[in-house]
Formats: C-alpha cells, structure tokens, sequence
C-alpha cells in the first residue's frame, strides 16, 4: 500500500514522503480499513518537528483520526463486519495511508450525517470544546463566551457548542473571509484582530459586555492573546488554556487572577478521559450523539491528495485554514 512516512524529524514538512508499505493481515483482534479521509491538525506539525510531548518512534504514518471502510477482519472480532464505515485513530497515527489495521475496541461507527471527510476531522476538536465548556468551565446560559482562534478547527466547534449551551460567543480571527464562515456557525460577534483592532480586542470585549468582559475565554492561541485575554475577563471568570498556536507560551501574572478573582483552566480532553474514564466514555458518547443527531456541522475547507499531505500541513502552518483541512485518500 501507499502511505506517507516520516523517516526523521526536520522543520521541513516534506522530510514526510510518499512510500509503498507492506501491510498484513489483520491480527485476531484487529480490523483491516480502506482508508477515504485523515484528518490533519496542529500536532501532526509538531510530532514531525519532534516539538510535541508525545513523539511516536521513527518511522511513522503520521495521522491520527480517520475514516473509512471495514475491508477485513480477524477471527476474534464480533463488533465490526466487512462493509461497515467507521471512524478511528491513535495518538501512533497511521491515518496518512491506503489502509490499516486497527484493534477493534479502538473503532466507532461513522455518523451517518456526516461526510467521510467531516467523520474523521470532528472528533477531537468537539470533544475539546465539549471537555472545556462543560466539563472544565460548567459554562451556564446566558454567559459570554470569548472564543479566539475561531476559524481554526478546535475554535469553530467552540463557537458551535457554545451556542448550542446558550452562551453568547464573541469570536476572535485574523481575517473578515475567515470571520465571515464564523459568523455562519453562531457567533454573536466577530473581531477581526489583524486589522480592525490593532490596539488590542480587549476594548471591544469590554465595549459588548459592558464592561463586564467575557465569563469564559477559549484560547487555543496563547502568546499576545493570553495576556490581552487576562485584562477583559470577567470577575469569576474562566480562562481555558487549549494550546500554544502562536508558539509562545506566556506566563501569568499572578495578582491579576488574585485581583480579578478569575481561574487559569488547563484543558486536554485525552488526559480528561484517561483519567476519569467513565466521564470521559460520557463525553465521546455526548459529542458522537451530538454528530448523529445532526446537531454539528463540522466545516472542512479542502480536501488534499494523499501524495500532498504535507502541503495540508503547511495550510494549518500558514494559517490558511477555516475549520478543518483533510487528506482524501480514496
């Protein structure tokens, strides 16, 4: 089979290259699946630029959520026949690929709503925003939620369940094309902070609510943003750490939260799940209903060839991507 493999770490996201691969049987507890759609986010960029704080051993198939069909399976598998559409994935990858053998535990249906490309993008990213919002920040109806990043794939979905809880979403993004697909999924109000508020968004959050600043901040960015975030945040608010896209990691001021009397939240809806695993099966199963029910749209803007999964990566690098950007592998 075909799959794109990273021999050695390297800045250079083309060291991931096009090669055929031996693959096997199935094992007896494992399934064999006709890959159609990977997904692609963020730490697919660090684990090849060995930055991230898991490192699979070399060489790896990097992608680790996937879509496709069911092609074989082993002689102790009962869940899963020849034919079935399923999602998966692994933090070990393998998604970037014609095929795979995957255990079947470590398999679920794929939505019937949704396409293949939308099945294997949406998981991680509700699950995310459905760990931060309910599980992390118990947002209630009626509060402000300050979702930055909002055009990328974790911060799109925020704004989706945010509105699906009944907050008001006051969205953050760098450009009025991007804000615009944002502005279609809920939010209440967009910032354009590349151009509009070059002072800072902090004025105009403190402008929409009064004064008040938002009850809870979703930032996946950090860097400037955390630190503008701390200074329009409201008194018992919340301030959701989800990640580092800007590459800076900032450091808090410790009197501002004392003063202010806000919480620093950090969110990894994994670790969430692998430490409190009966929640973490309720929070799967909520956003997979959430999926079945067709109460989520995830929003995918490309689909990218198989033999140029790197250039889809250098889309998210570049921040050229709004919501989700996919490999179609078939």
């Amino acid at each position: 089979m075909r799959a794109m493999v990273v021999n050695e770490n390297s800045e250079d996201l083309s060291i991931m290259r096009l090669q055929d691969v031996e693959l096997g049987p199935p094992a007896e507890d494992e399934v064999q699946i006709a890959i159609r759609a990977a997904s692609t986010q963020f730490p697919d960029i660090l684990m090849i630029q060995k930055k991230y704080q898991y490192q699979p051993e070399l060489p790896y198939i990097p992608g680790s959520e996937y879509a496709g069909d069911v092609i074989s399976v082993g002689s102790k598998v009962s869940k899963w026949k020849v034919g079935d559409a399923v999602v998966g994935g692994s933090l070990d990858g393998g998604g970037f690929a014609e095929r795979i053998n995957a255990p079947e535990g470590q398999l679920r249906p794929k939505p019937a709503p949704l396409s293949y490309g939308q099945a294997c993008s949406f998981r991680s990213a509700y699950l995310t925003a459905q760990v931060s919002l309910i599980r992390r920040a118990n947002i209630q109806p009626g509060e402000t939620l300050l979702v930055h990043g909002a055009a990328g794939g974790v911060g799109l979905a925020a704004v989706e369940v945010g509105k699906m809880l009944g907050a008001t979403v006051i969205a953050t993004g760098s450009s009025d094309k991007k804000l615009d697909v944002v502005r279609q999924y809920g939010a209440d109000h967009v910032i354009n902070y590349g151009t509009d508020y070059k002072a800072g968004f902090r004025l105009k959050v403190k402008e929409l609510t009064d004064q008040a600043g938002a009850d809870v901040i979703y930032d996946p960015v950090g860097g400037d943003v955390f630190d503008e975030s701390i200074r329009c945040i409201a008194w018992n608010g919340r301030l959701l750490v989800i990640g580092f896209a800007s590459g800076r990691i900032p450091q808090a001021p410790v009197n501002m939260p004392l003063i202010k009397g806000f919480s620093i939240v950090g969110v990894r809806a994994g670790e969430f799940g692998r430490r409190e695993p009966e929640k973490g099966r309720e929070n799967v199963a909520m956003v997979d209903g959430w999926a079945e029910d067709g109460k989520i749209k995830p929003y995918v803007c490309a689909e990218i060839p198989l033999a140029d999964a790197h250039e889809a990566l250098r889309m998210i690098q570049n921040r050229e991507v709004v919501g989700r950007v996919v490999v179609s592998v078939s």
